[in-house]
């Protein structure tokens, strides 16, 4: 099955999902509809690209290589990506954000109100994409834990999301207080879709073990990837402009390694807290990620996670032609360019 025909099954599973809407609150299902990009502006049908859909897909991945039926795994598929998406409403309310995936975001065209109950909308409708495990095949006791495991995952992102809030303008913050942040908003949800994909297939204890580590390991590393194209990443490849985290002064691992080693009396330090920046304030902290080597060490620290992870999907004992395509789509993360 190509890669192309997956991502069908995933979003098929996610439409599963939905109940069937009365005309008076077609609505709030069609505002979420147009978050996962089925809708445009208008509310009108739409095929917007989804993004990667990496996080289903590695559940896919991890139940067969368990020796599972990867269709088994479908309901949860669909519900770790639609809890992706229910996080990416509430961040972008929380972060005041105007676009998501280049379009505008939900909050913004219906207002805050509403966006934050698109986003409830959306949490409860990945919970009920996990109760059509039974109807996959899936025994009660695995589905039971799965949703238990699933609903954890989902703490440790809100625990995430709440650090990553509170940390905002502390100059003071720590590399271990940034990992530690990342490591539950980001890392959580894609070491649960490989772990809780592995389980649905079946797998040992120590095999579930080992793609749980491999998923936290590869979150660790895609965010941190993330960090250096927030600053560098080329416009015309990532559609984001160019150092968009240095003008929306993000603390993301280059800046807070750069105000570790100058200080947080220095330059880089005065124009994370000064009124407003401009172009010249951003050449300025280029130059100080540059100086300070920011940019090298970050890339080192994304590859440290990515070889973490390649050697917790090595311990995980799979299906070796799965475990091979698992490895394929990691290597292909390391360095890449959106």
């Amino acid at each position: 099955m190509t890669h192309a025909e997956i991502r069908t099954q995933i979003q098929a599973a996610m439409r599963a999902a939905f109940p069937q809407a009365e005309e008076r609150v077609a609505q709030f299902y069609a505002m979420q509809q147009y978050q996962l990009g089925w809708r445009d502006t208008q509310l009108a049908p739409a095929d917007v690209d989804p993004g990667k859909l990496l996080r289903p897909y590695l559940t896919l991945l991890a139940c067969r290589a368990a020796g599972g039926d990867p269709h088994q795994a479908l309901p949860l598929a669909a519900g770790i990506q639609l809890i992706h998406d229910f996080s990416l409403i509430h961040d972008d309310i929380e972060d005041n954000s105007d676009l998501r995936r280049g379009r505008p975001t939900v909050w913004k065209l219906w207002g805050l109100a509403q966006g934050i109950n698109t986003g409830d909308g959306m949490f409860t409708v990945a919970h009920l994409a996990l109760h059509r495990m039974s109807d996959a095949g899936v025994p009660a006791e695995v589905a039971l834990e799965i949703i238990r495991r699933f609903d954890q995952t989902i703490l440790t992102i809100c625990e995430g999301q709440f650090l990553d809030l509170s940390y905002e303008g502390n100059l003071a913050i720590s590399e271990a207080d940034y990992l530690a942040m990342i490591s539950r908003k980001t890392a959580a949800l894609i070491a649960a879709a490989a772990g809780l994909g592995a389980i649905v297939g079946g797998a040992t204890a120590a095999t579930a073990q080992a793609l749980f580590a491999y998923g936290q390991n590869l979150g660790l590393a895609f965010q941190v990837q993330d960090d250096v194209l927030g600053i560098w990443g080329d416009p015309e490849v990532t559609g984001k402009p160019f150092a968009a985290d240095l003008y929306q002064r993000k603390l993301s691992l280059p800046v807070i390694h750069a105000l570790q080693a100058t200080g947080t009396e220095g330059a880089l330090a005065q124009r994370y807290t000064q009124a407003s920046i401009n172009d010249e304030d951003v050449r300025v902290m280029l130059d100080i990620l540059d100086q300070t080597g920011a940019r090298g060490y970050t890339a080192g620290v994304a590859e440290h996670y990515h070889r973490q992870a390649l050697a917790a999907l090595d311990a995980a004992n799979g299906e070796p032609a799965t475990i091979g395509q698992i490895r394929a789509i990691t290597q292909q993360l390391l360095g890449r360019q959106f």
